[in-house]
């Protein structure tokens, strides 16, 4: 039987004790988690999760990128359960069909653009395979290459939102300049639009309905599979529900210092396959 150790208190003494449960599924963010500093995917990672998918363990990528970016990821690694896009605003499955989408009330999304506006700050949404941007600098222009999508320099994007709903807005500066937009953001848009990073240089909006561990849960009602028999890797703060809605959240040893303070497991980092080390040791081989 495929297990994860995990430790439990007897209530009798309050001590700790350990037990195996079967894990049911597997999910992973992408981009310094389970992805090399130079977006790959090393194929012991792949033959990690082909094993697992065979053994009848749910294998699902989660990330923060557009289901367009996460594609060809999605398909290197070629078993994949289901997908989860965009934060958790969108889930896709093996056919690429799309099975649930959350997107922002209009006002809310032109709310969101003139706060980007007001700190003369970068910001881009999605449409299809490609990135629409307010302002032509070099954000633009790493997040293409990263992304593998296509920028569209858009200067006025409420516009092009009235006729594009829209499930993520994404702003990009300097790290203490996002720290500071994501304390006002928190407050400014709490109860309207979920406001995360997953890197110390992204600001991400979602609507409050859309976050990993949300996602995460919708997948395990879809396939059949209890949260709690789940294993969830992450390493920021946009992973940070998915991390605590599974029964096993890992850190990899690369994670924000924030995140790994609320996650009692850590495995090795995403360029050490911190990630399959942690599922051969945890999972395939009990």
């Amino acid at each position: 039987m495929d297990s994860q150790r995990v430790f439990c208190y007897n209530g009798m003494d309050d001590t700790l004790e350990e037990a195996n449960v079967r894990t049911e599924a597997i999910i992973f963010d992408l981009d310094d988690t389970l992805l090399r500093d130079d977006l790959t995917i090393s194929a012991d990672t792949i033959k990690t999760l082909r094993e697992a998918s065979r053994r009848d363990i749910h294998i699902i990528p989660a990330s923060g990128r557009a289901r367009e970016s996460m594609l060809p990821f999605v398909e290197q690694i070629g078993c994949a359960a289901l997908y989860i896009a965009c934060n958790g605003a969108e889930v896709w499955s093996p056919a690429h069909e799309l099975m649930r989408r959350v997107s922002f009330p209009l006002e809310v999304a032109e709310e969101i653009v003139c706060f980007a506006d007001e700190h003369a700050c970068y910001a881009q949404t999605y449409s299809g395979a490609h990135f629409y941007y307010n302002r032509a600098d070099h954000w633009a222009e790493s997040y293409a290459r990263a992304s593998m999508l296509t920028g569209m320099h858009t200067p006025e994007l409420i516009p092009f939102i009235q006729t594009h709903p829209t499930s993520k807005i994404l702003m990009m500066h300097e790290p203490v300049v996002i720290a500071e937009m994501l304390r006002e953001a928190r407050r400014r848009f709490a109860g309207r639009a979920s406001a995360t990073c997953s890197k110390p240089y992204f600001l991400e909006f979602n609507p409050p309905e859309a976050t990993k561990g949300l996602a995460l849960s919708w997948c395990a009602e879809r396939l059949g599979f209890d949260p709690e028999r789940a294993i969830a890797f992450g390493d920021s703060l946009n992973d940070l529900s998915m991390l605590l809605t599974a029964g096993t959240g890992v850190c990899v040893a690369n994670a924000r210092e924030d995140v790994r303070m609320q996650v009692r497991r850590v495995c090795g980092s995403n360029q050490e396959d911190g990630v399959a080390r942690y599922i051969q040791e945890h999972v395939l081989n009990d």
